[in-house]
C-alpha cells in the first residue's frame, strides 16, 4: 500500500546502483479494479459497518455528546469484526454541526429537533467501507424532510448513472442535477463520490471534471448532500461496484430520514 521513508532509505543503501522510481500513479490505476475476491472482502466490510451502526443506534439518547456516540460506534465496529485500524475516525455530528460535511465529533449534546449525521466505515482484511446516513431526533421538521427526500433522489440518480463506459462526471452530474433543479445547488458543496478500496479515498473520483470512463470492477461511493449553514445537513452515502450490467450496491441500510429518538 505504501512505503515509509526509512524503508526506502534502507533499500537505496542496499542497492546503490539501483534507481527507484515513484509508482503511485501505476498502483492507483491498478487498484481501481477489484477482482472477485477483493469485491467479496469489500462486501464484508460494508456488512460489518452496517451491523455496527444498527447495534449503535439503541444507545442514542437526548443529552449525549457527539464524542460519546462516536466512541460507542467504534466499540460496535470492533465487536462486529472490523480491524482496529478503522478507515477513519467516524464523523458524528448533531444539529447545526451536520451542515459541515467534514465535521469532527465535539462535546455538543444531542437535542430534540436535531439532525444526526453519521459517516463511518469498517476495515476487513485491509479493505474499507465508507457509509453515511442521516437521522431525525424527535419530530421531523418539514424543511429537513424536504431536503432528505431530495438527497435520497440524488443518491438514487447517481447510483443509476454508474454503468460501464459512462464517465465519472456523469455520475456527479446525475446526482447534482437533482439537487440543482430542486433549488439547493449551492448547498451541495463537494464531489459526488470517490473510489474506495485499500484507502478511504482513491481513484476514480466522481466529480464534474473527471472524464475517466467507468469499467467493471471499479468500486466507489455515491454521497450527495445538502448542507444549510447554521441549521443542518443531510448526506446519504453508499458503496457501489460497477458490473457488466450496471451497479451493485454493497450497502442497503434504509435511506429515508428516520427518527431515532
Amino acid at each position: 500500500r505504501r512505503m515509509r521513508v526509512l524503508e526506502l532509505q534502507y533499500l537505496e543503501e542496499a542497492s546503490a546502483n539501483t534507481r527507484f522510481i515513484p509508482a503511485e500513479d501505476t498502483f492507483a490505476a491498478l487498484r481501481m479494479y477489484k477482482d472477485a475476491a477483493e469485491a467479496e472482502i469489500m462486501r464484508r466490510a460494508a456488512d460489518v459497518a452496517q451491523k455496527a451502526l444498527v447495534s449503535t443506534l439503541p444507545f442514542v439518547k437526548i443529552g449525549m455528546t457527539e464524542k460519546e456516540l462516536a466512541g460507542e460506534l467504534v466499540v460496535q465496529l470492533l465487536r462486529q469484526g472490523s480491524s482496529p485500524a478503522i478507515p477513519f475516525s467516524p464523523i458524528v455530528s448533531f444539529g447545526p454541526n451536520t451542515a459541515n460535511p467534514h465535521a469532527s465529533p465535539t462535546s455538543r449534546k444531542l437535542a430534540e429537533g436535531d439532525l444526526l449525521l453519521i459517516d463511518w466505515g469498517a476495515a476487513v482484511d485491509d479493505y474499507y467501507s465508507d457509509i453515511t446516513r442521516t437521522f431525525a431526533v424527535g419530530e421531523v421538521k418539514p424543511e429537513y424532510a424536504k431536503i432528505a427526500q431530495i438527497v435520497r433522489e440524488a443518491n438514487e440518480a447517481g447510483r443509476a448513472a454508474g454503468k460501464p463506459g459512462v464517465p465519472c462526471s456523469a455520475v456527479d452530474k446525475a446526482a447534482r442535477d437533482v439537487i440543482e433543479k430542486a433549488g439547493y445547488g449551492k448547498y451541495f458543496t463537494h464531489r459526488t463520490g470517490h473510489g474506495l478500496g485499500m484507502e478511504g479515498h482513491e481513484e476514480p473520483y466522481m466529480r464534474g471534471d473527471n472524464d475517466q470512463l467507468l469499467e467493471s470492477g471499479m468500486v466507489f461511493t455515491v454521497e450527495p448532500g445538502i448542507y444549510l449553514p447554521g441549521r443542518g445537513g443531510v448526506r446519504i452515502e453508499d458503496d457501489v461496484m460497477v458490473t457488466e450490467n450496471g451497479i451493485e450496491s454493497f450497502t442497503d441500510l434504509p435511506r429515508e430520514l428516520t427518527r431515532v429518538v
